[in-house]
């Protein structure tokens, strides 16, 4: 991230400011497109298939020796020559913390692109707390509240991103403790080193992280030629490339070999690493990342209608 100092400081404090305002106008839009991307895709889901205690059915499986004989189910086994254990589905609350990127590379939005960056990463989270809400669990976004339980989650989560007008732009990940997972929306722009370096507390705790990485396609593809004028959202410093199309070679393999050693090192940690582009749907990164935290044996969203 671009560093403020003295003389510019005003200037940044206003223009957070007034990405706070503009961020508090759109969440109320965001949280309903959110909640009809989570109506979209939540028929498929189902239960998080892992024994444990509750109180709903979720399979017969044979009796081991050893097992309590309280357990047994005496009328299915009775149908064959078998004993059968009816076993509940696991319904202890897990903790998810939820975070999307409110750095200002995230307003930037090409003419191919649906969205902007910000407001893809903030529908993704707001459709995970809304998932994640009705199923019980407890979700919470580092340095603005504490994990909580609420049928209305996502609505709770987008109310506090309304009345809080400034965001750090890294929060201190150093309060997640071992067991709970977080989500990570982000350009992860930043050089690598910088990134791995504030999210190593998270891997010396035992969370496990799933970033989701929100692309442009022309931050991907760089389909820039002739002169162009560049701009450094964090800086605004600018750049004029007499002949872009020069740098677009270098520039693609610059760019494909950060996304590659993020998420290979995210790959070597047990975490998952998925690209969202904003000129797709938002639904298909809900679905991998859905996908990404029930694999393995690992936590399981189940989902309650």
């Amino acid at each position: 991230m671009a560093r403020v100092g003295e003389a510019t400081a005003p200037v940044a404090t206003r223009d957070a400011l007034a990405r706070g305002r503009t961020r508090a106008s759109l969440v109320p839009d965001l949280l309903v497109e959110a909640r009809r991307i989570v109506n979209t895709v939540i028929a498929g889901w189902h239960g998080r298939r892992k024994r444990g205690i509750g109180e709903n059915f979720w399979q017969f499986r044979p009796y081991v020796e050893g097992e309590a004989i309280a357990r047994i189910d005496w009328r299915r086994s009775a149908r064959d020559d078998h004993t059968y254990v009816r076993d509940r589905e696991w319904e202890a609350a897990h903790t998810v913390w939820l975070w999307a990127d409110p750095s200002p590379s995230m307003l930037y939005k090409s003419a191919g692109a649906g969205v902007s960056k910000e407001s893809r990463a903030l529908v993704l989270i707001l459709a995970m707390a809304e998932l994640l809400s009705r199923s019980g669990e407890r979700i919470a976004w580092p340095g603005l509240s504490d994990p909580f339980t609420a049928r209305n989650g996502a609505e709770r989560l987008a109310a506090l991103l309304s009345q809080t007008a400034v965001l750090p732009a890294r929060p201190d990940l150093g309060t997640i403790r071992r067991f709970s997972d977080i989500v990570i929306a982000s350009d992860f722009l930043d050089p690598v080193e910088e990134t791995m370096v504030w999210l190593d507390v998270l891997a010396r705790h035992g969370v496990r992280a799933h970033l989701v990485e929100i692309a442009d396609p022309a931050e991907e593809t760089f389909p820039y030629a002739g002169r162009t004028e560049f701009t450094d959202p964090e800086t605004g410093e600018k750049l004029t490339a007499g002949r872009a199309e020069r740098f677009g070679e270098e520039y693609r393999l610059l760019y494909a070999a950060r996304r590659e050693e993020l998420a290979g090192w995210c790959r070597r940690l047990g975490w998952s690493y998925t690209v969202n582009h904003t000129d797709r749907l938002a639904s298909d990164a809900l679905v991998r990342l859905h996908m990404a935290m029930t694999a393995d044996g690992g936590y399981a969203t189940g989902v309650r209608a």
